[in-house]
Order: C-alpha cells, then structure tokens, then sequence
C-alpha cells in the first residue's frame, strides 16, 4: 500500500514537473515567436484621392470586418473580453494614430501579410482574410482609411491568458503570418456580378474562420468557449455542410443581414455587423460560390485559385450597398 502510495506521488510530481516545463517551454517560445523577423517583398500601395476609388474603400472598410476591430470611425474598439483574461482591441487606425508614420510599402506587409512595419509579426490582424485582395482593392482600401478624420483613439491591446501564449509558443495557435503563403501573388481582377468568379474572391474574406477550403473548425486563437466555425466548402455538399439550411440566395442573405438562421436562432461570434453591409451582388454571388453544385469549384490551397470565369478587367462588387428592398435573386 505504501509502495503504490509513494509510486502515485512520485508520477504526480514527475507529471508536474513536465507540466511546468511545458508551460514554461511555451511561455519562452511565445516570446521568441513574438519577435521573430518576417521579410516581405515591398509592394508600395498607391495612393489616390479618386472620388471613386474612395468610395470602393469605404465599402470594403464596412463590408470587410475592418470596424469589428477598428470601428466605424477608425479610432480603435474592443471586441473581445469575455472577463476571464482574454482582452482584445484594435487600435487607432486613423491619421492619428498608429499608421501616422506608414510609408506606402507598410501598409501592403500589415493588412495582405501579417508583418508590422519593423518586420515583427501581428497577433491579432486577420491578414489571411486581405491577403488575396486585388492590387486595386488594397489601395482603395487604404487611400479611404487614409482620409479618415484624424482623431485620438484606443491603443491595441493583446491580454490573453498564459495557458494561450503557451498555445501560441508551442505552435497550437498559429498567428496570421505563419498561416500565409507569402510568396502568392495578389488575386487578379474579378468583375462585379452574381458570378462563381466574384462569389470565389468575396469568400477570401472567410479564410480566417472557416478556413482555405472553408471546412469551419474551431476558430484559431478564438476564446475556448467560441462555437466551432461551420462547414460551408463550396462544390463538395458534406453532409456536415451549413449551406444546408439555406434553399435559396434570399434565405442566405436574410441571415447576413440579421444574423439569424431560417428557424430563427441567433449565429454566434460571426462579424455580422460587417457582413450586413454587404452588397446585394456580393451577397448573391457568396450565396452562389457556396452552394456551387459537386465539382464546379476547384479546391483551393493557401489561397483563391482563379476559376475560369474569373478573368476581367476591374475590380469587383457593388461600391454601394443597396436597401433591403428589391433584391434581384437568382432562381
């Protein structure tokens, strides 16, 4: 009886000594992982004060998940802090703030890559969601955010819990750079339309959530008690799929619009407050590249594949959200 005593102490302390190693393995890789240097091809972005141009950026700065983290102005919001040590802000992305002194290039490594001005990696930036904007959708993007009104904002903030950053050290939780091909090429323009082509380049902004081939799971770096993202792989009609409770293009954008399913329940953790400002077109179009019939839509990996019909000329989408009024829904 003692010997089994002894044996079950001695396991406990062996246990808890490796417990404290990892934990203390991982917390030092974190830091490590924190600091390390990425180097990103330059590709300066152009500036414009275009009328036009300005008005594609405002509608991808609210259509794209931009205010969920910096809000409507650009000043910075918080937009998780579920009270048990996960605090998340975005910061003051406006001309007075932390973009003051981006030169051209900085903007193209934060927002498509992942990677801070000074080649150090971000934690919290979606980039998988941007990296594959045009080269003219990143410049409206940024020439809009650019003329924001300059005014004094929120500081980033990063509060997670230690058993997190040993997650992140240990390489459990990936941050946006490591979860990107850096070597892709921006995707090519895609002209508007309710259209496989522009559904496909609309879905990029998916990627960080639901991931490359959109098979949901649980959300990287999400809080533990976040709902796993759904399965919504085009062209593939899994069993699992959520597109499923969607019968037609009107039901699909009823929920983008409300964030609420057919039966009437309420979706968790989606940016509904982006997705509602979404075009008619680019809604339809998401609908169509998403419930596409088995074998239209090539499987994609680290990125959006070109479909054939994705050759164009500009750039793609509606730069105005239309009423939720006189919807034109295919079928």
């Amino acid at each position: 009886m003692k010997r089994w005593i002894k044996w079950t102490a001695g396991s406990a302390l062996l246990l808890g000594v490796v417990v404290i190693a990892t934990a203390a393995s991982g917390l030092y890789l974190a830091e490590q992982k924190r600091n390390r240097y990425i180097d990103i091809k330059p590709r300066p972005v152009a500036y414009t004060t275009d009328a036009q141009t300005i008005e594609r950026g405002r509608y991808l700065y609210a259509s794209r998940g931009c205010t969920d983290c910096h809000g409507a102005q650009g000043t910075g919001r918080e937009f998780v802090n579920d009270g048990k040590g996960t605090r998340l802000a975005g910061p003051n992305i406006t001309p007075a703030g932390v973009v003051a002194r981006y030169q051209p290039e900085d903007w193209n490594s934060v927002i498509r890559h992942g990677v801070k001005p000074n080649g150090r990696p971000l934690l919290v930036m979606p980039s998988e969601d941007y990296n594959r904007l045009t080269n003219d959708d990143l410049n409206a993007l940024v020439s809009y955010v650019r003329q924001l009104t300059p005014k004094e904002g929120t500081p980033a903030v990063i509060e997670l819990p230690h058993p997190a950053w040993v997650l992140y050290g240990l390489g459990a939780i990936p941050d946006a750079a490591a979860r990107i091909d850096h070597q892709l090429a921006p995707s090519r323009p895609v002209p508007a339309g309710v259209t496989l082509a522009n559904g496909q380049y609309v879905a990029t902004m998916c990627i960080g959530c639901h991931g490359v081939d959109r098979s949901g799971g649980k959300i990287p770096g999400g809080p533990p008690d976040w709902p796993a993202a759904a399965d919504i792989r085009p062209g593939t009609h899994s069993a699992d799929s959520a597109m499923a409770r969607y019968p037609n293009a009107a039901s699909f954008v009823a929920m983008l619009r409300t964030g609420k399913r057919p039966d009437g329940t309420p979706i968790q953790v989606m940016p509904f407050e982006s997705l509602g400002q979404l075009s008619d077109v680019d809604a339809q179009a998401l609908y169509l590249y998403l419930n596409a019939p088995v074998g239209s839509v090539k499987q994609e990996v680290g990125g959006a594949n070109p479909l054939p019909s994705a050759q164009g000329t500009q750039s793609s989408a509606n730069t105005v959200p239309s009423g939720p009024g006189g919807l034109r829904l295919p079928g």
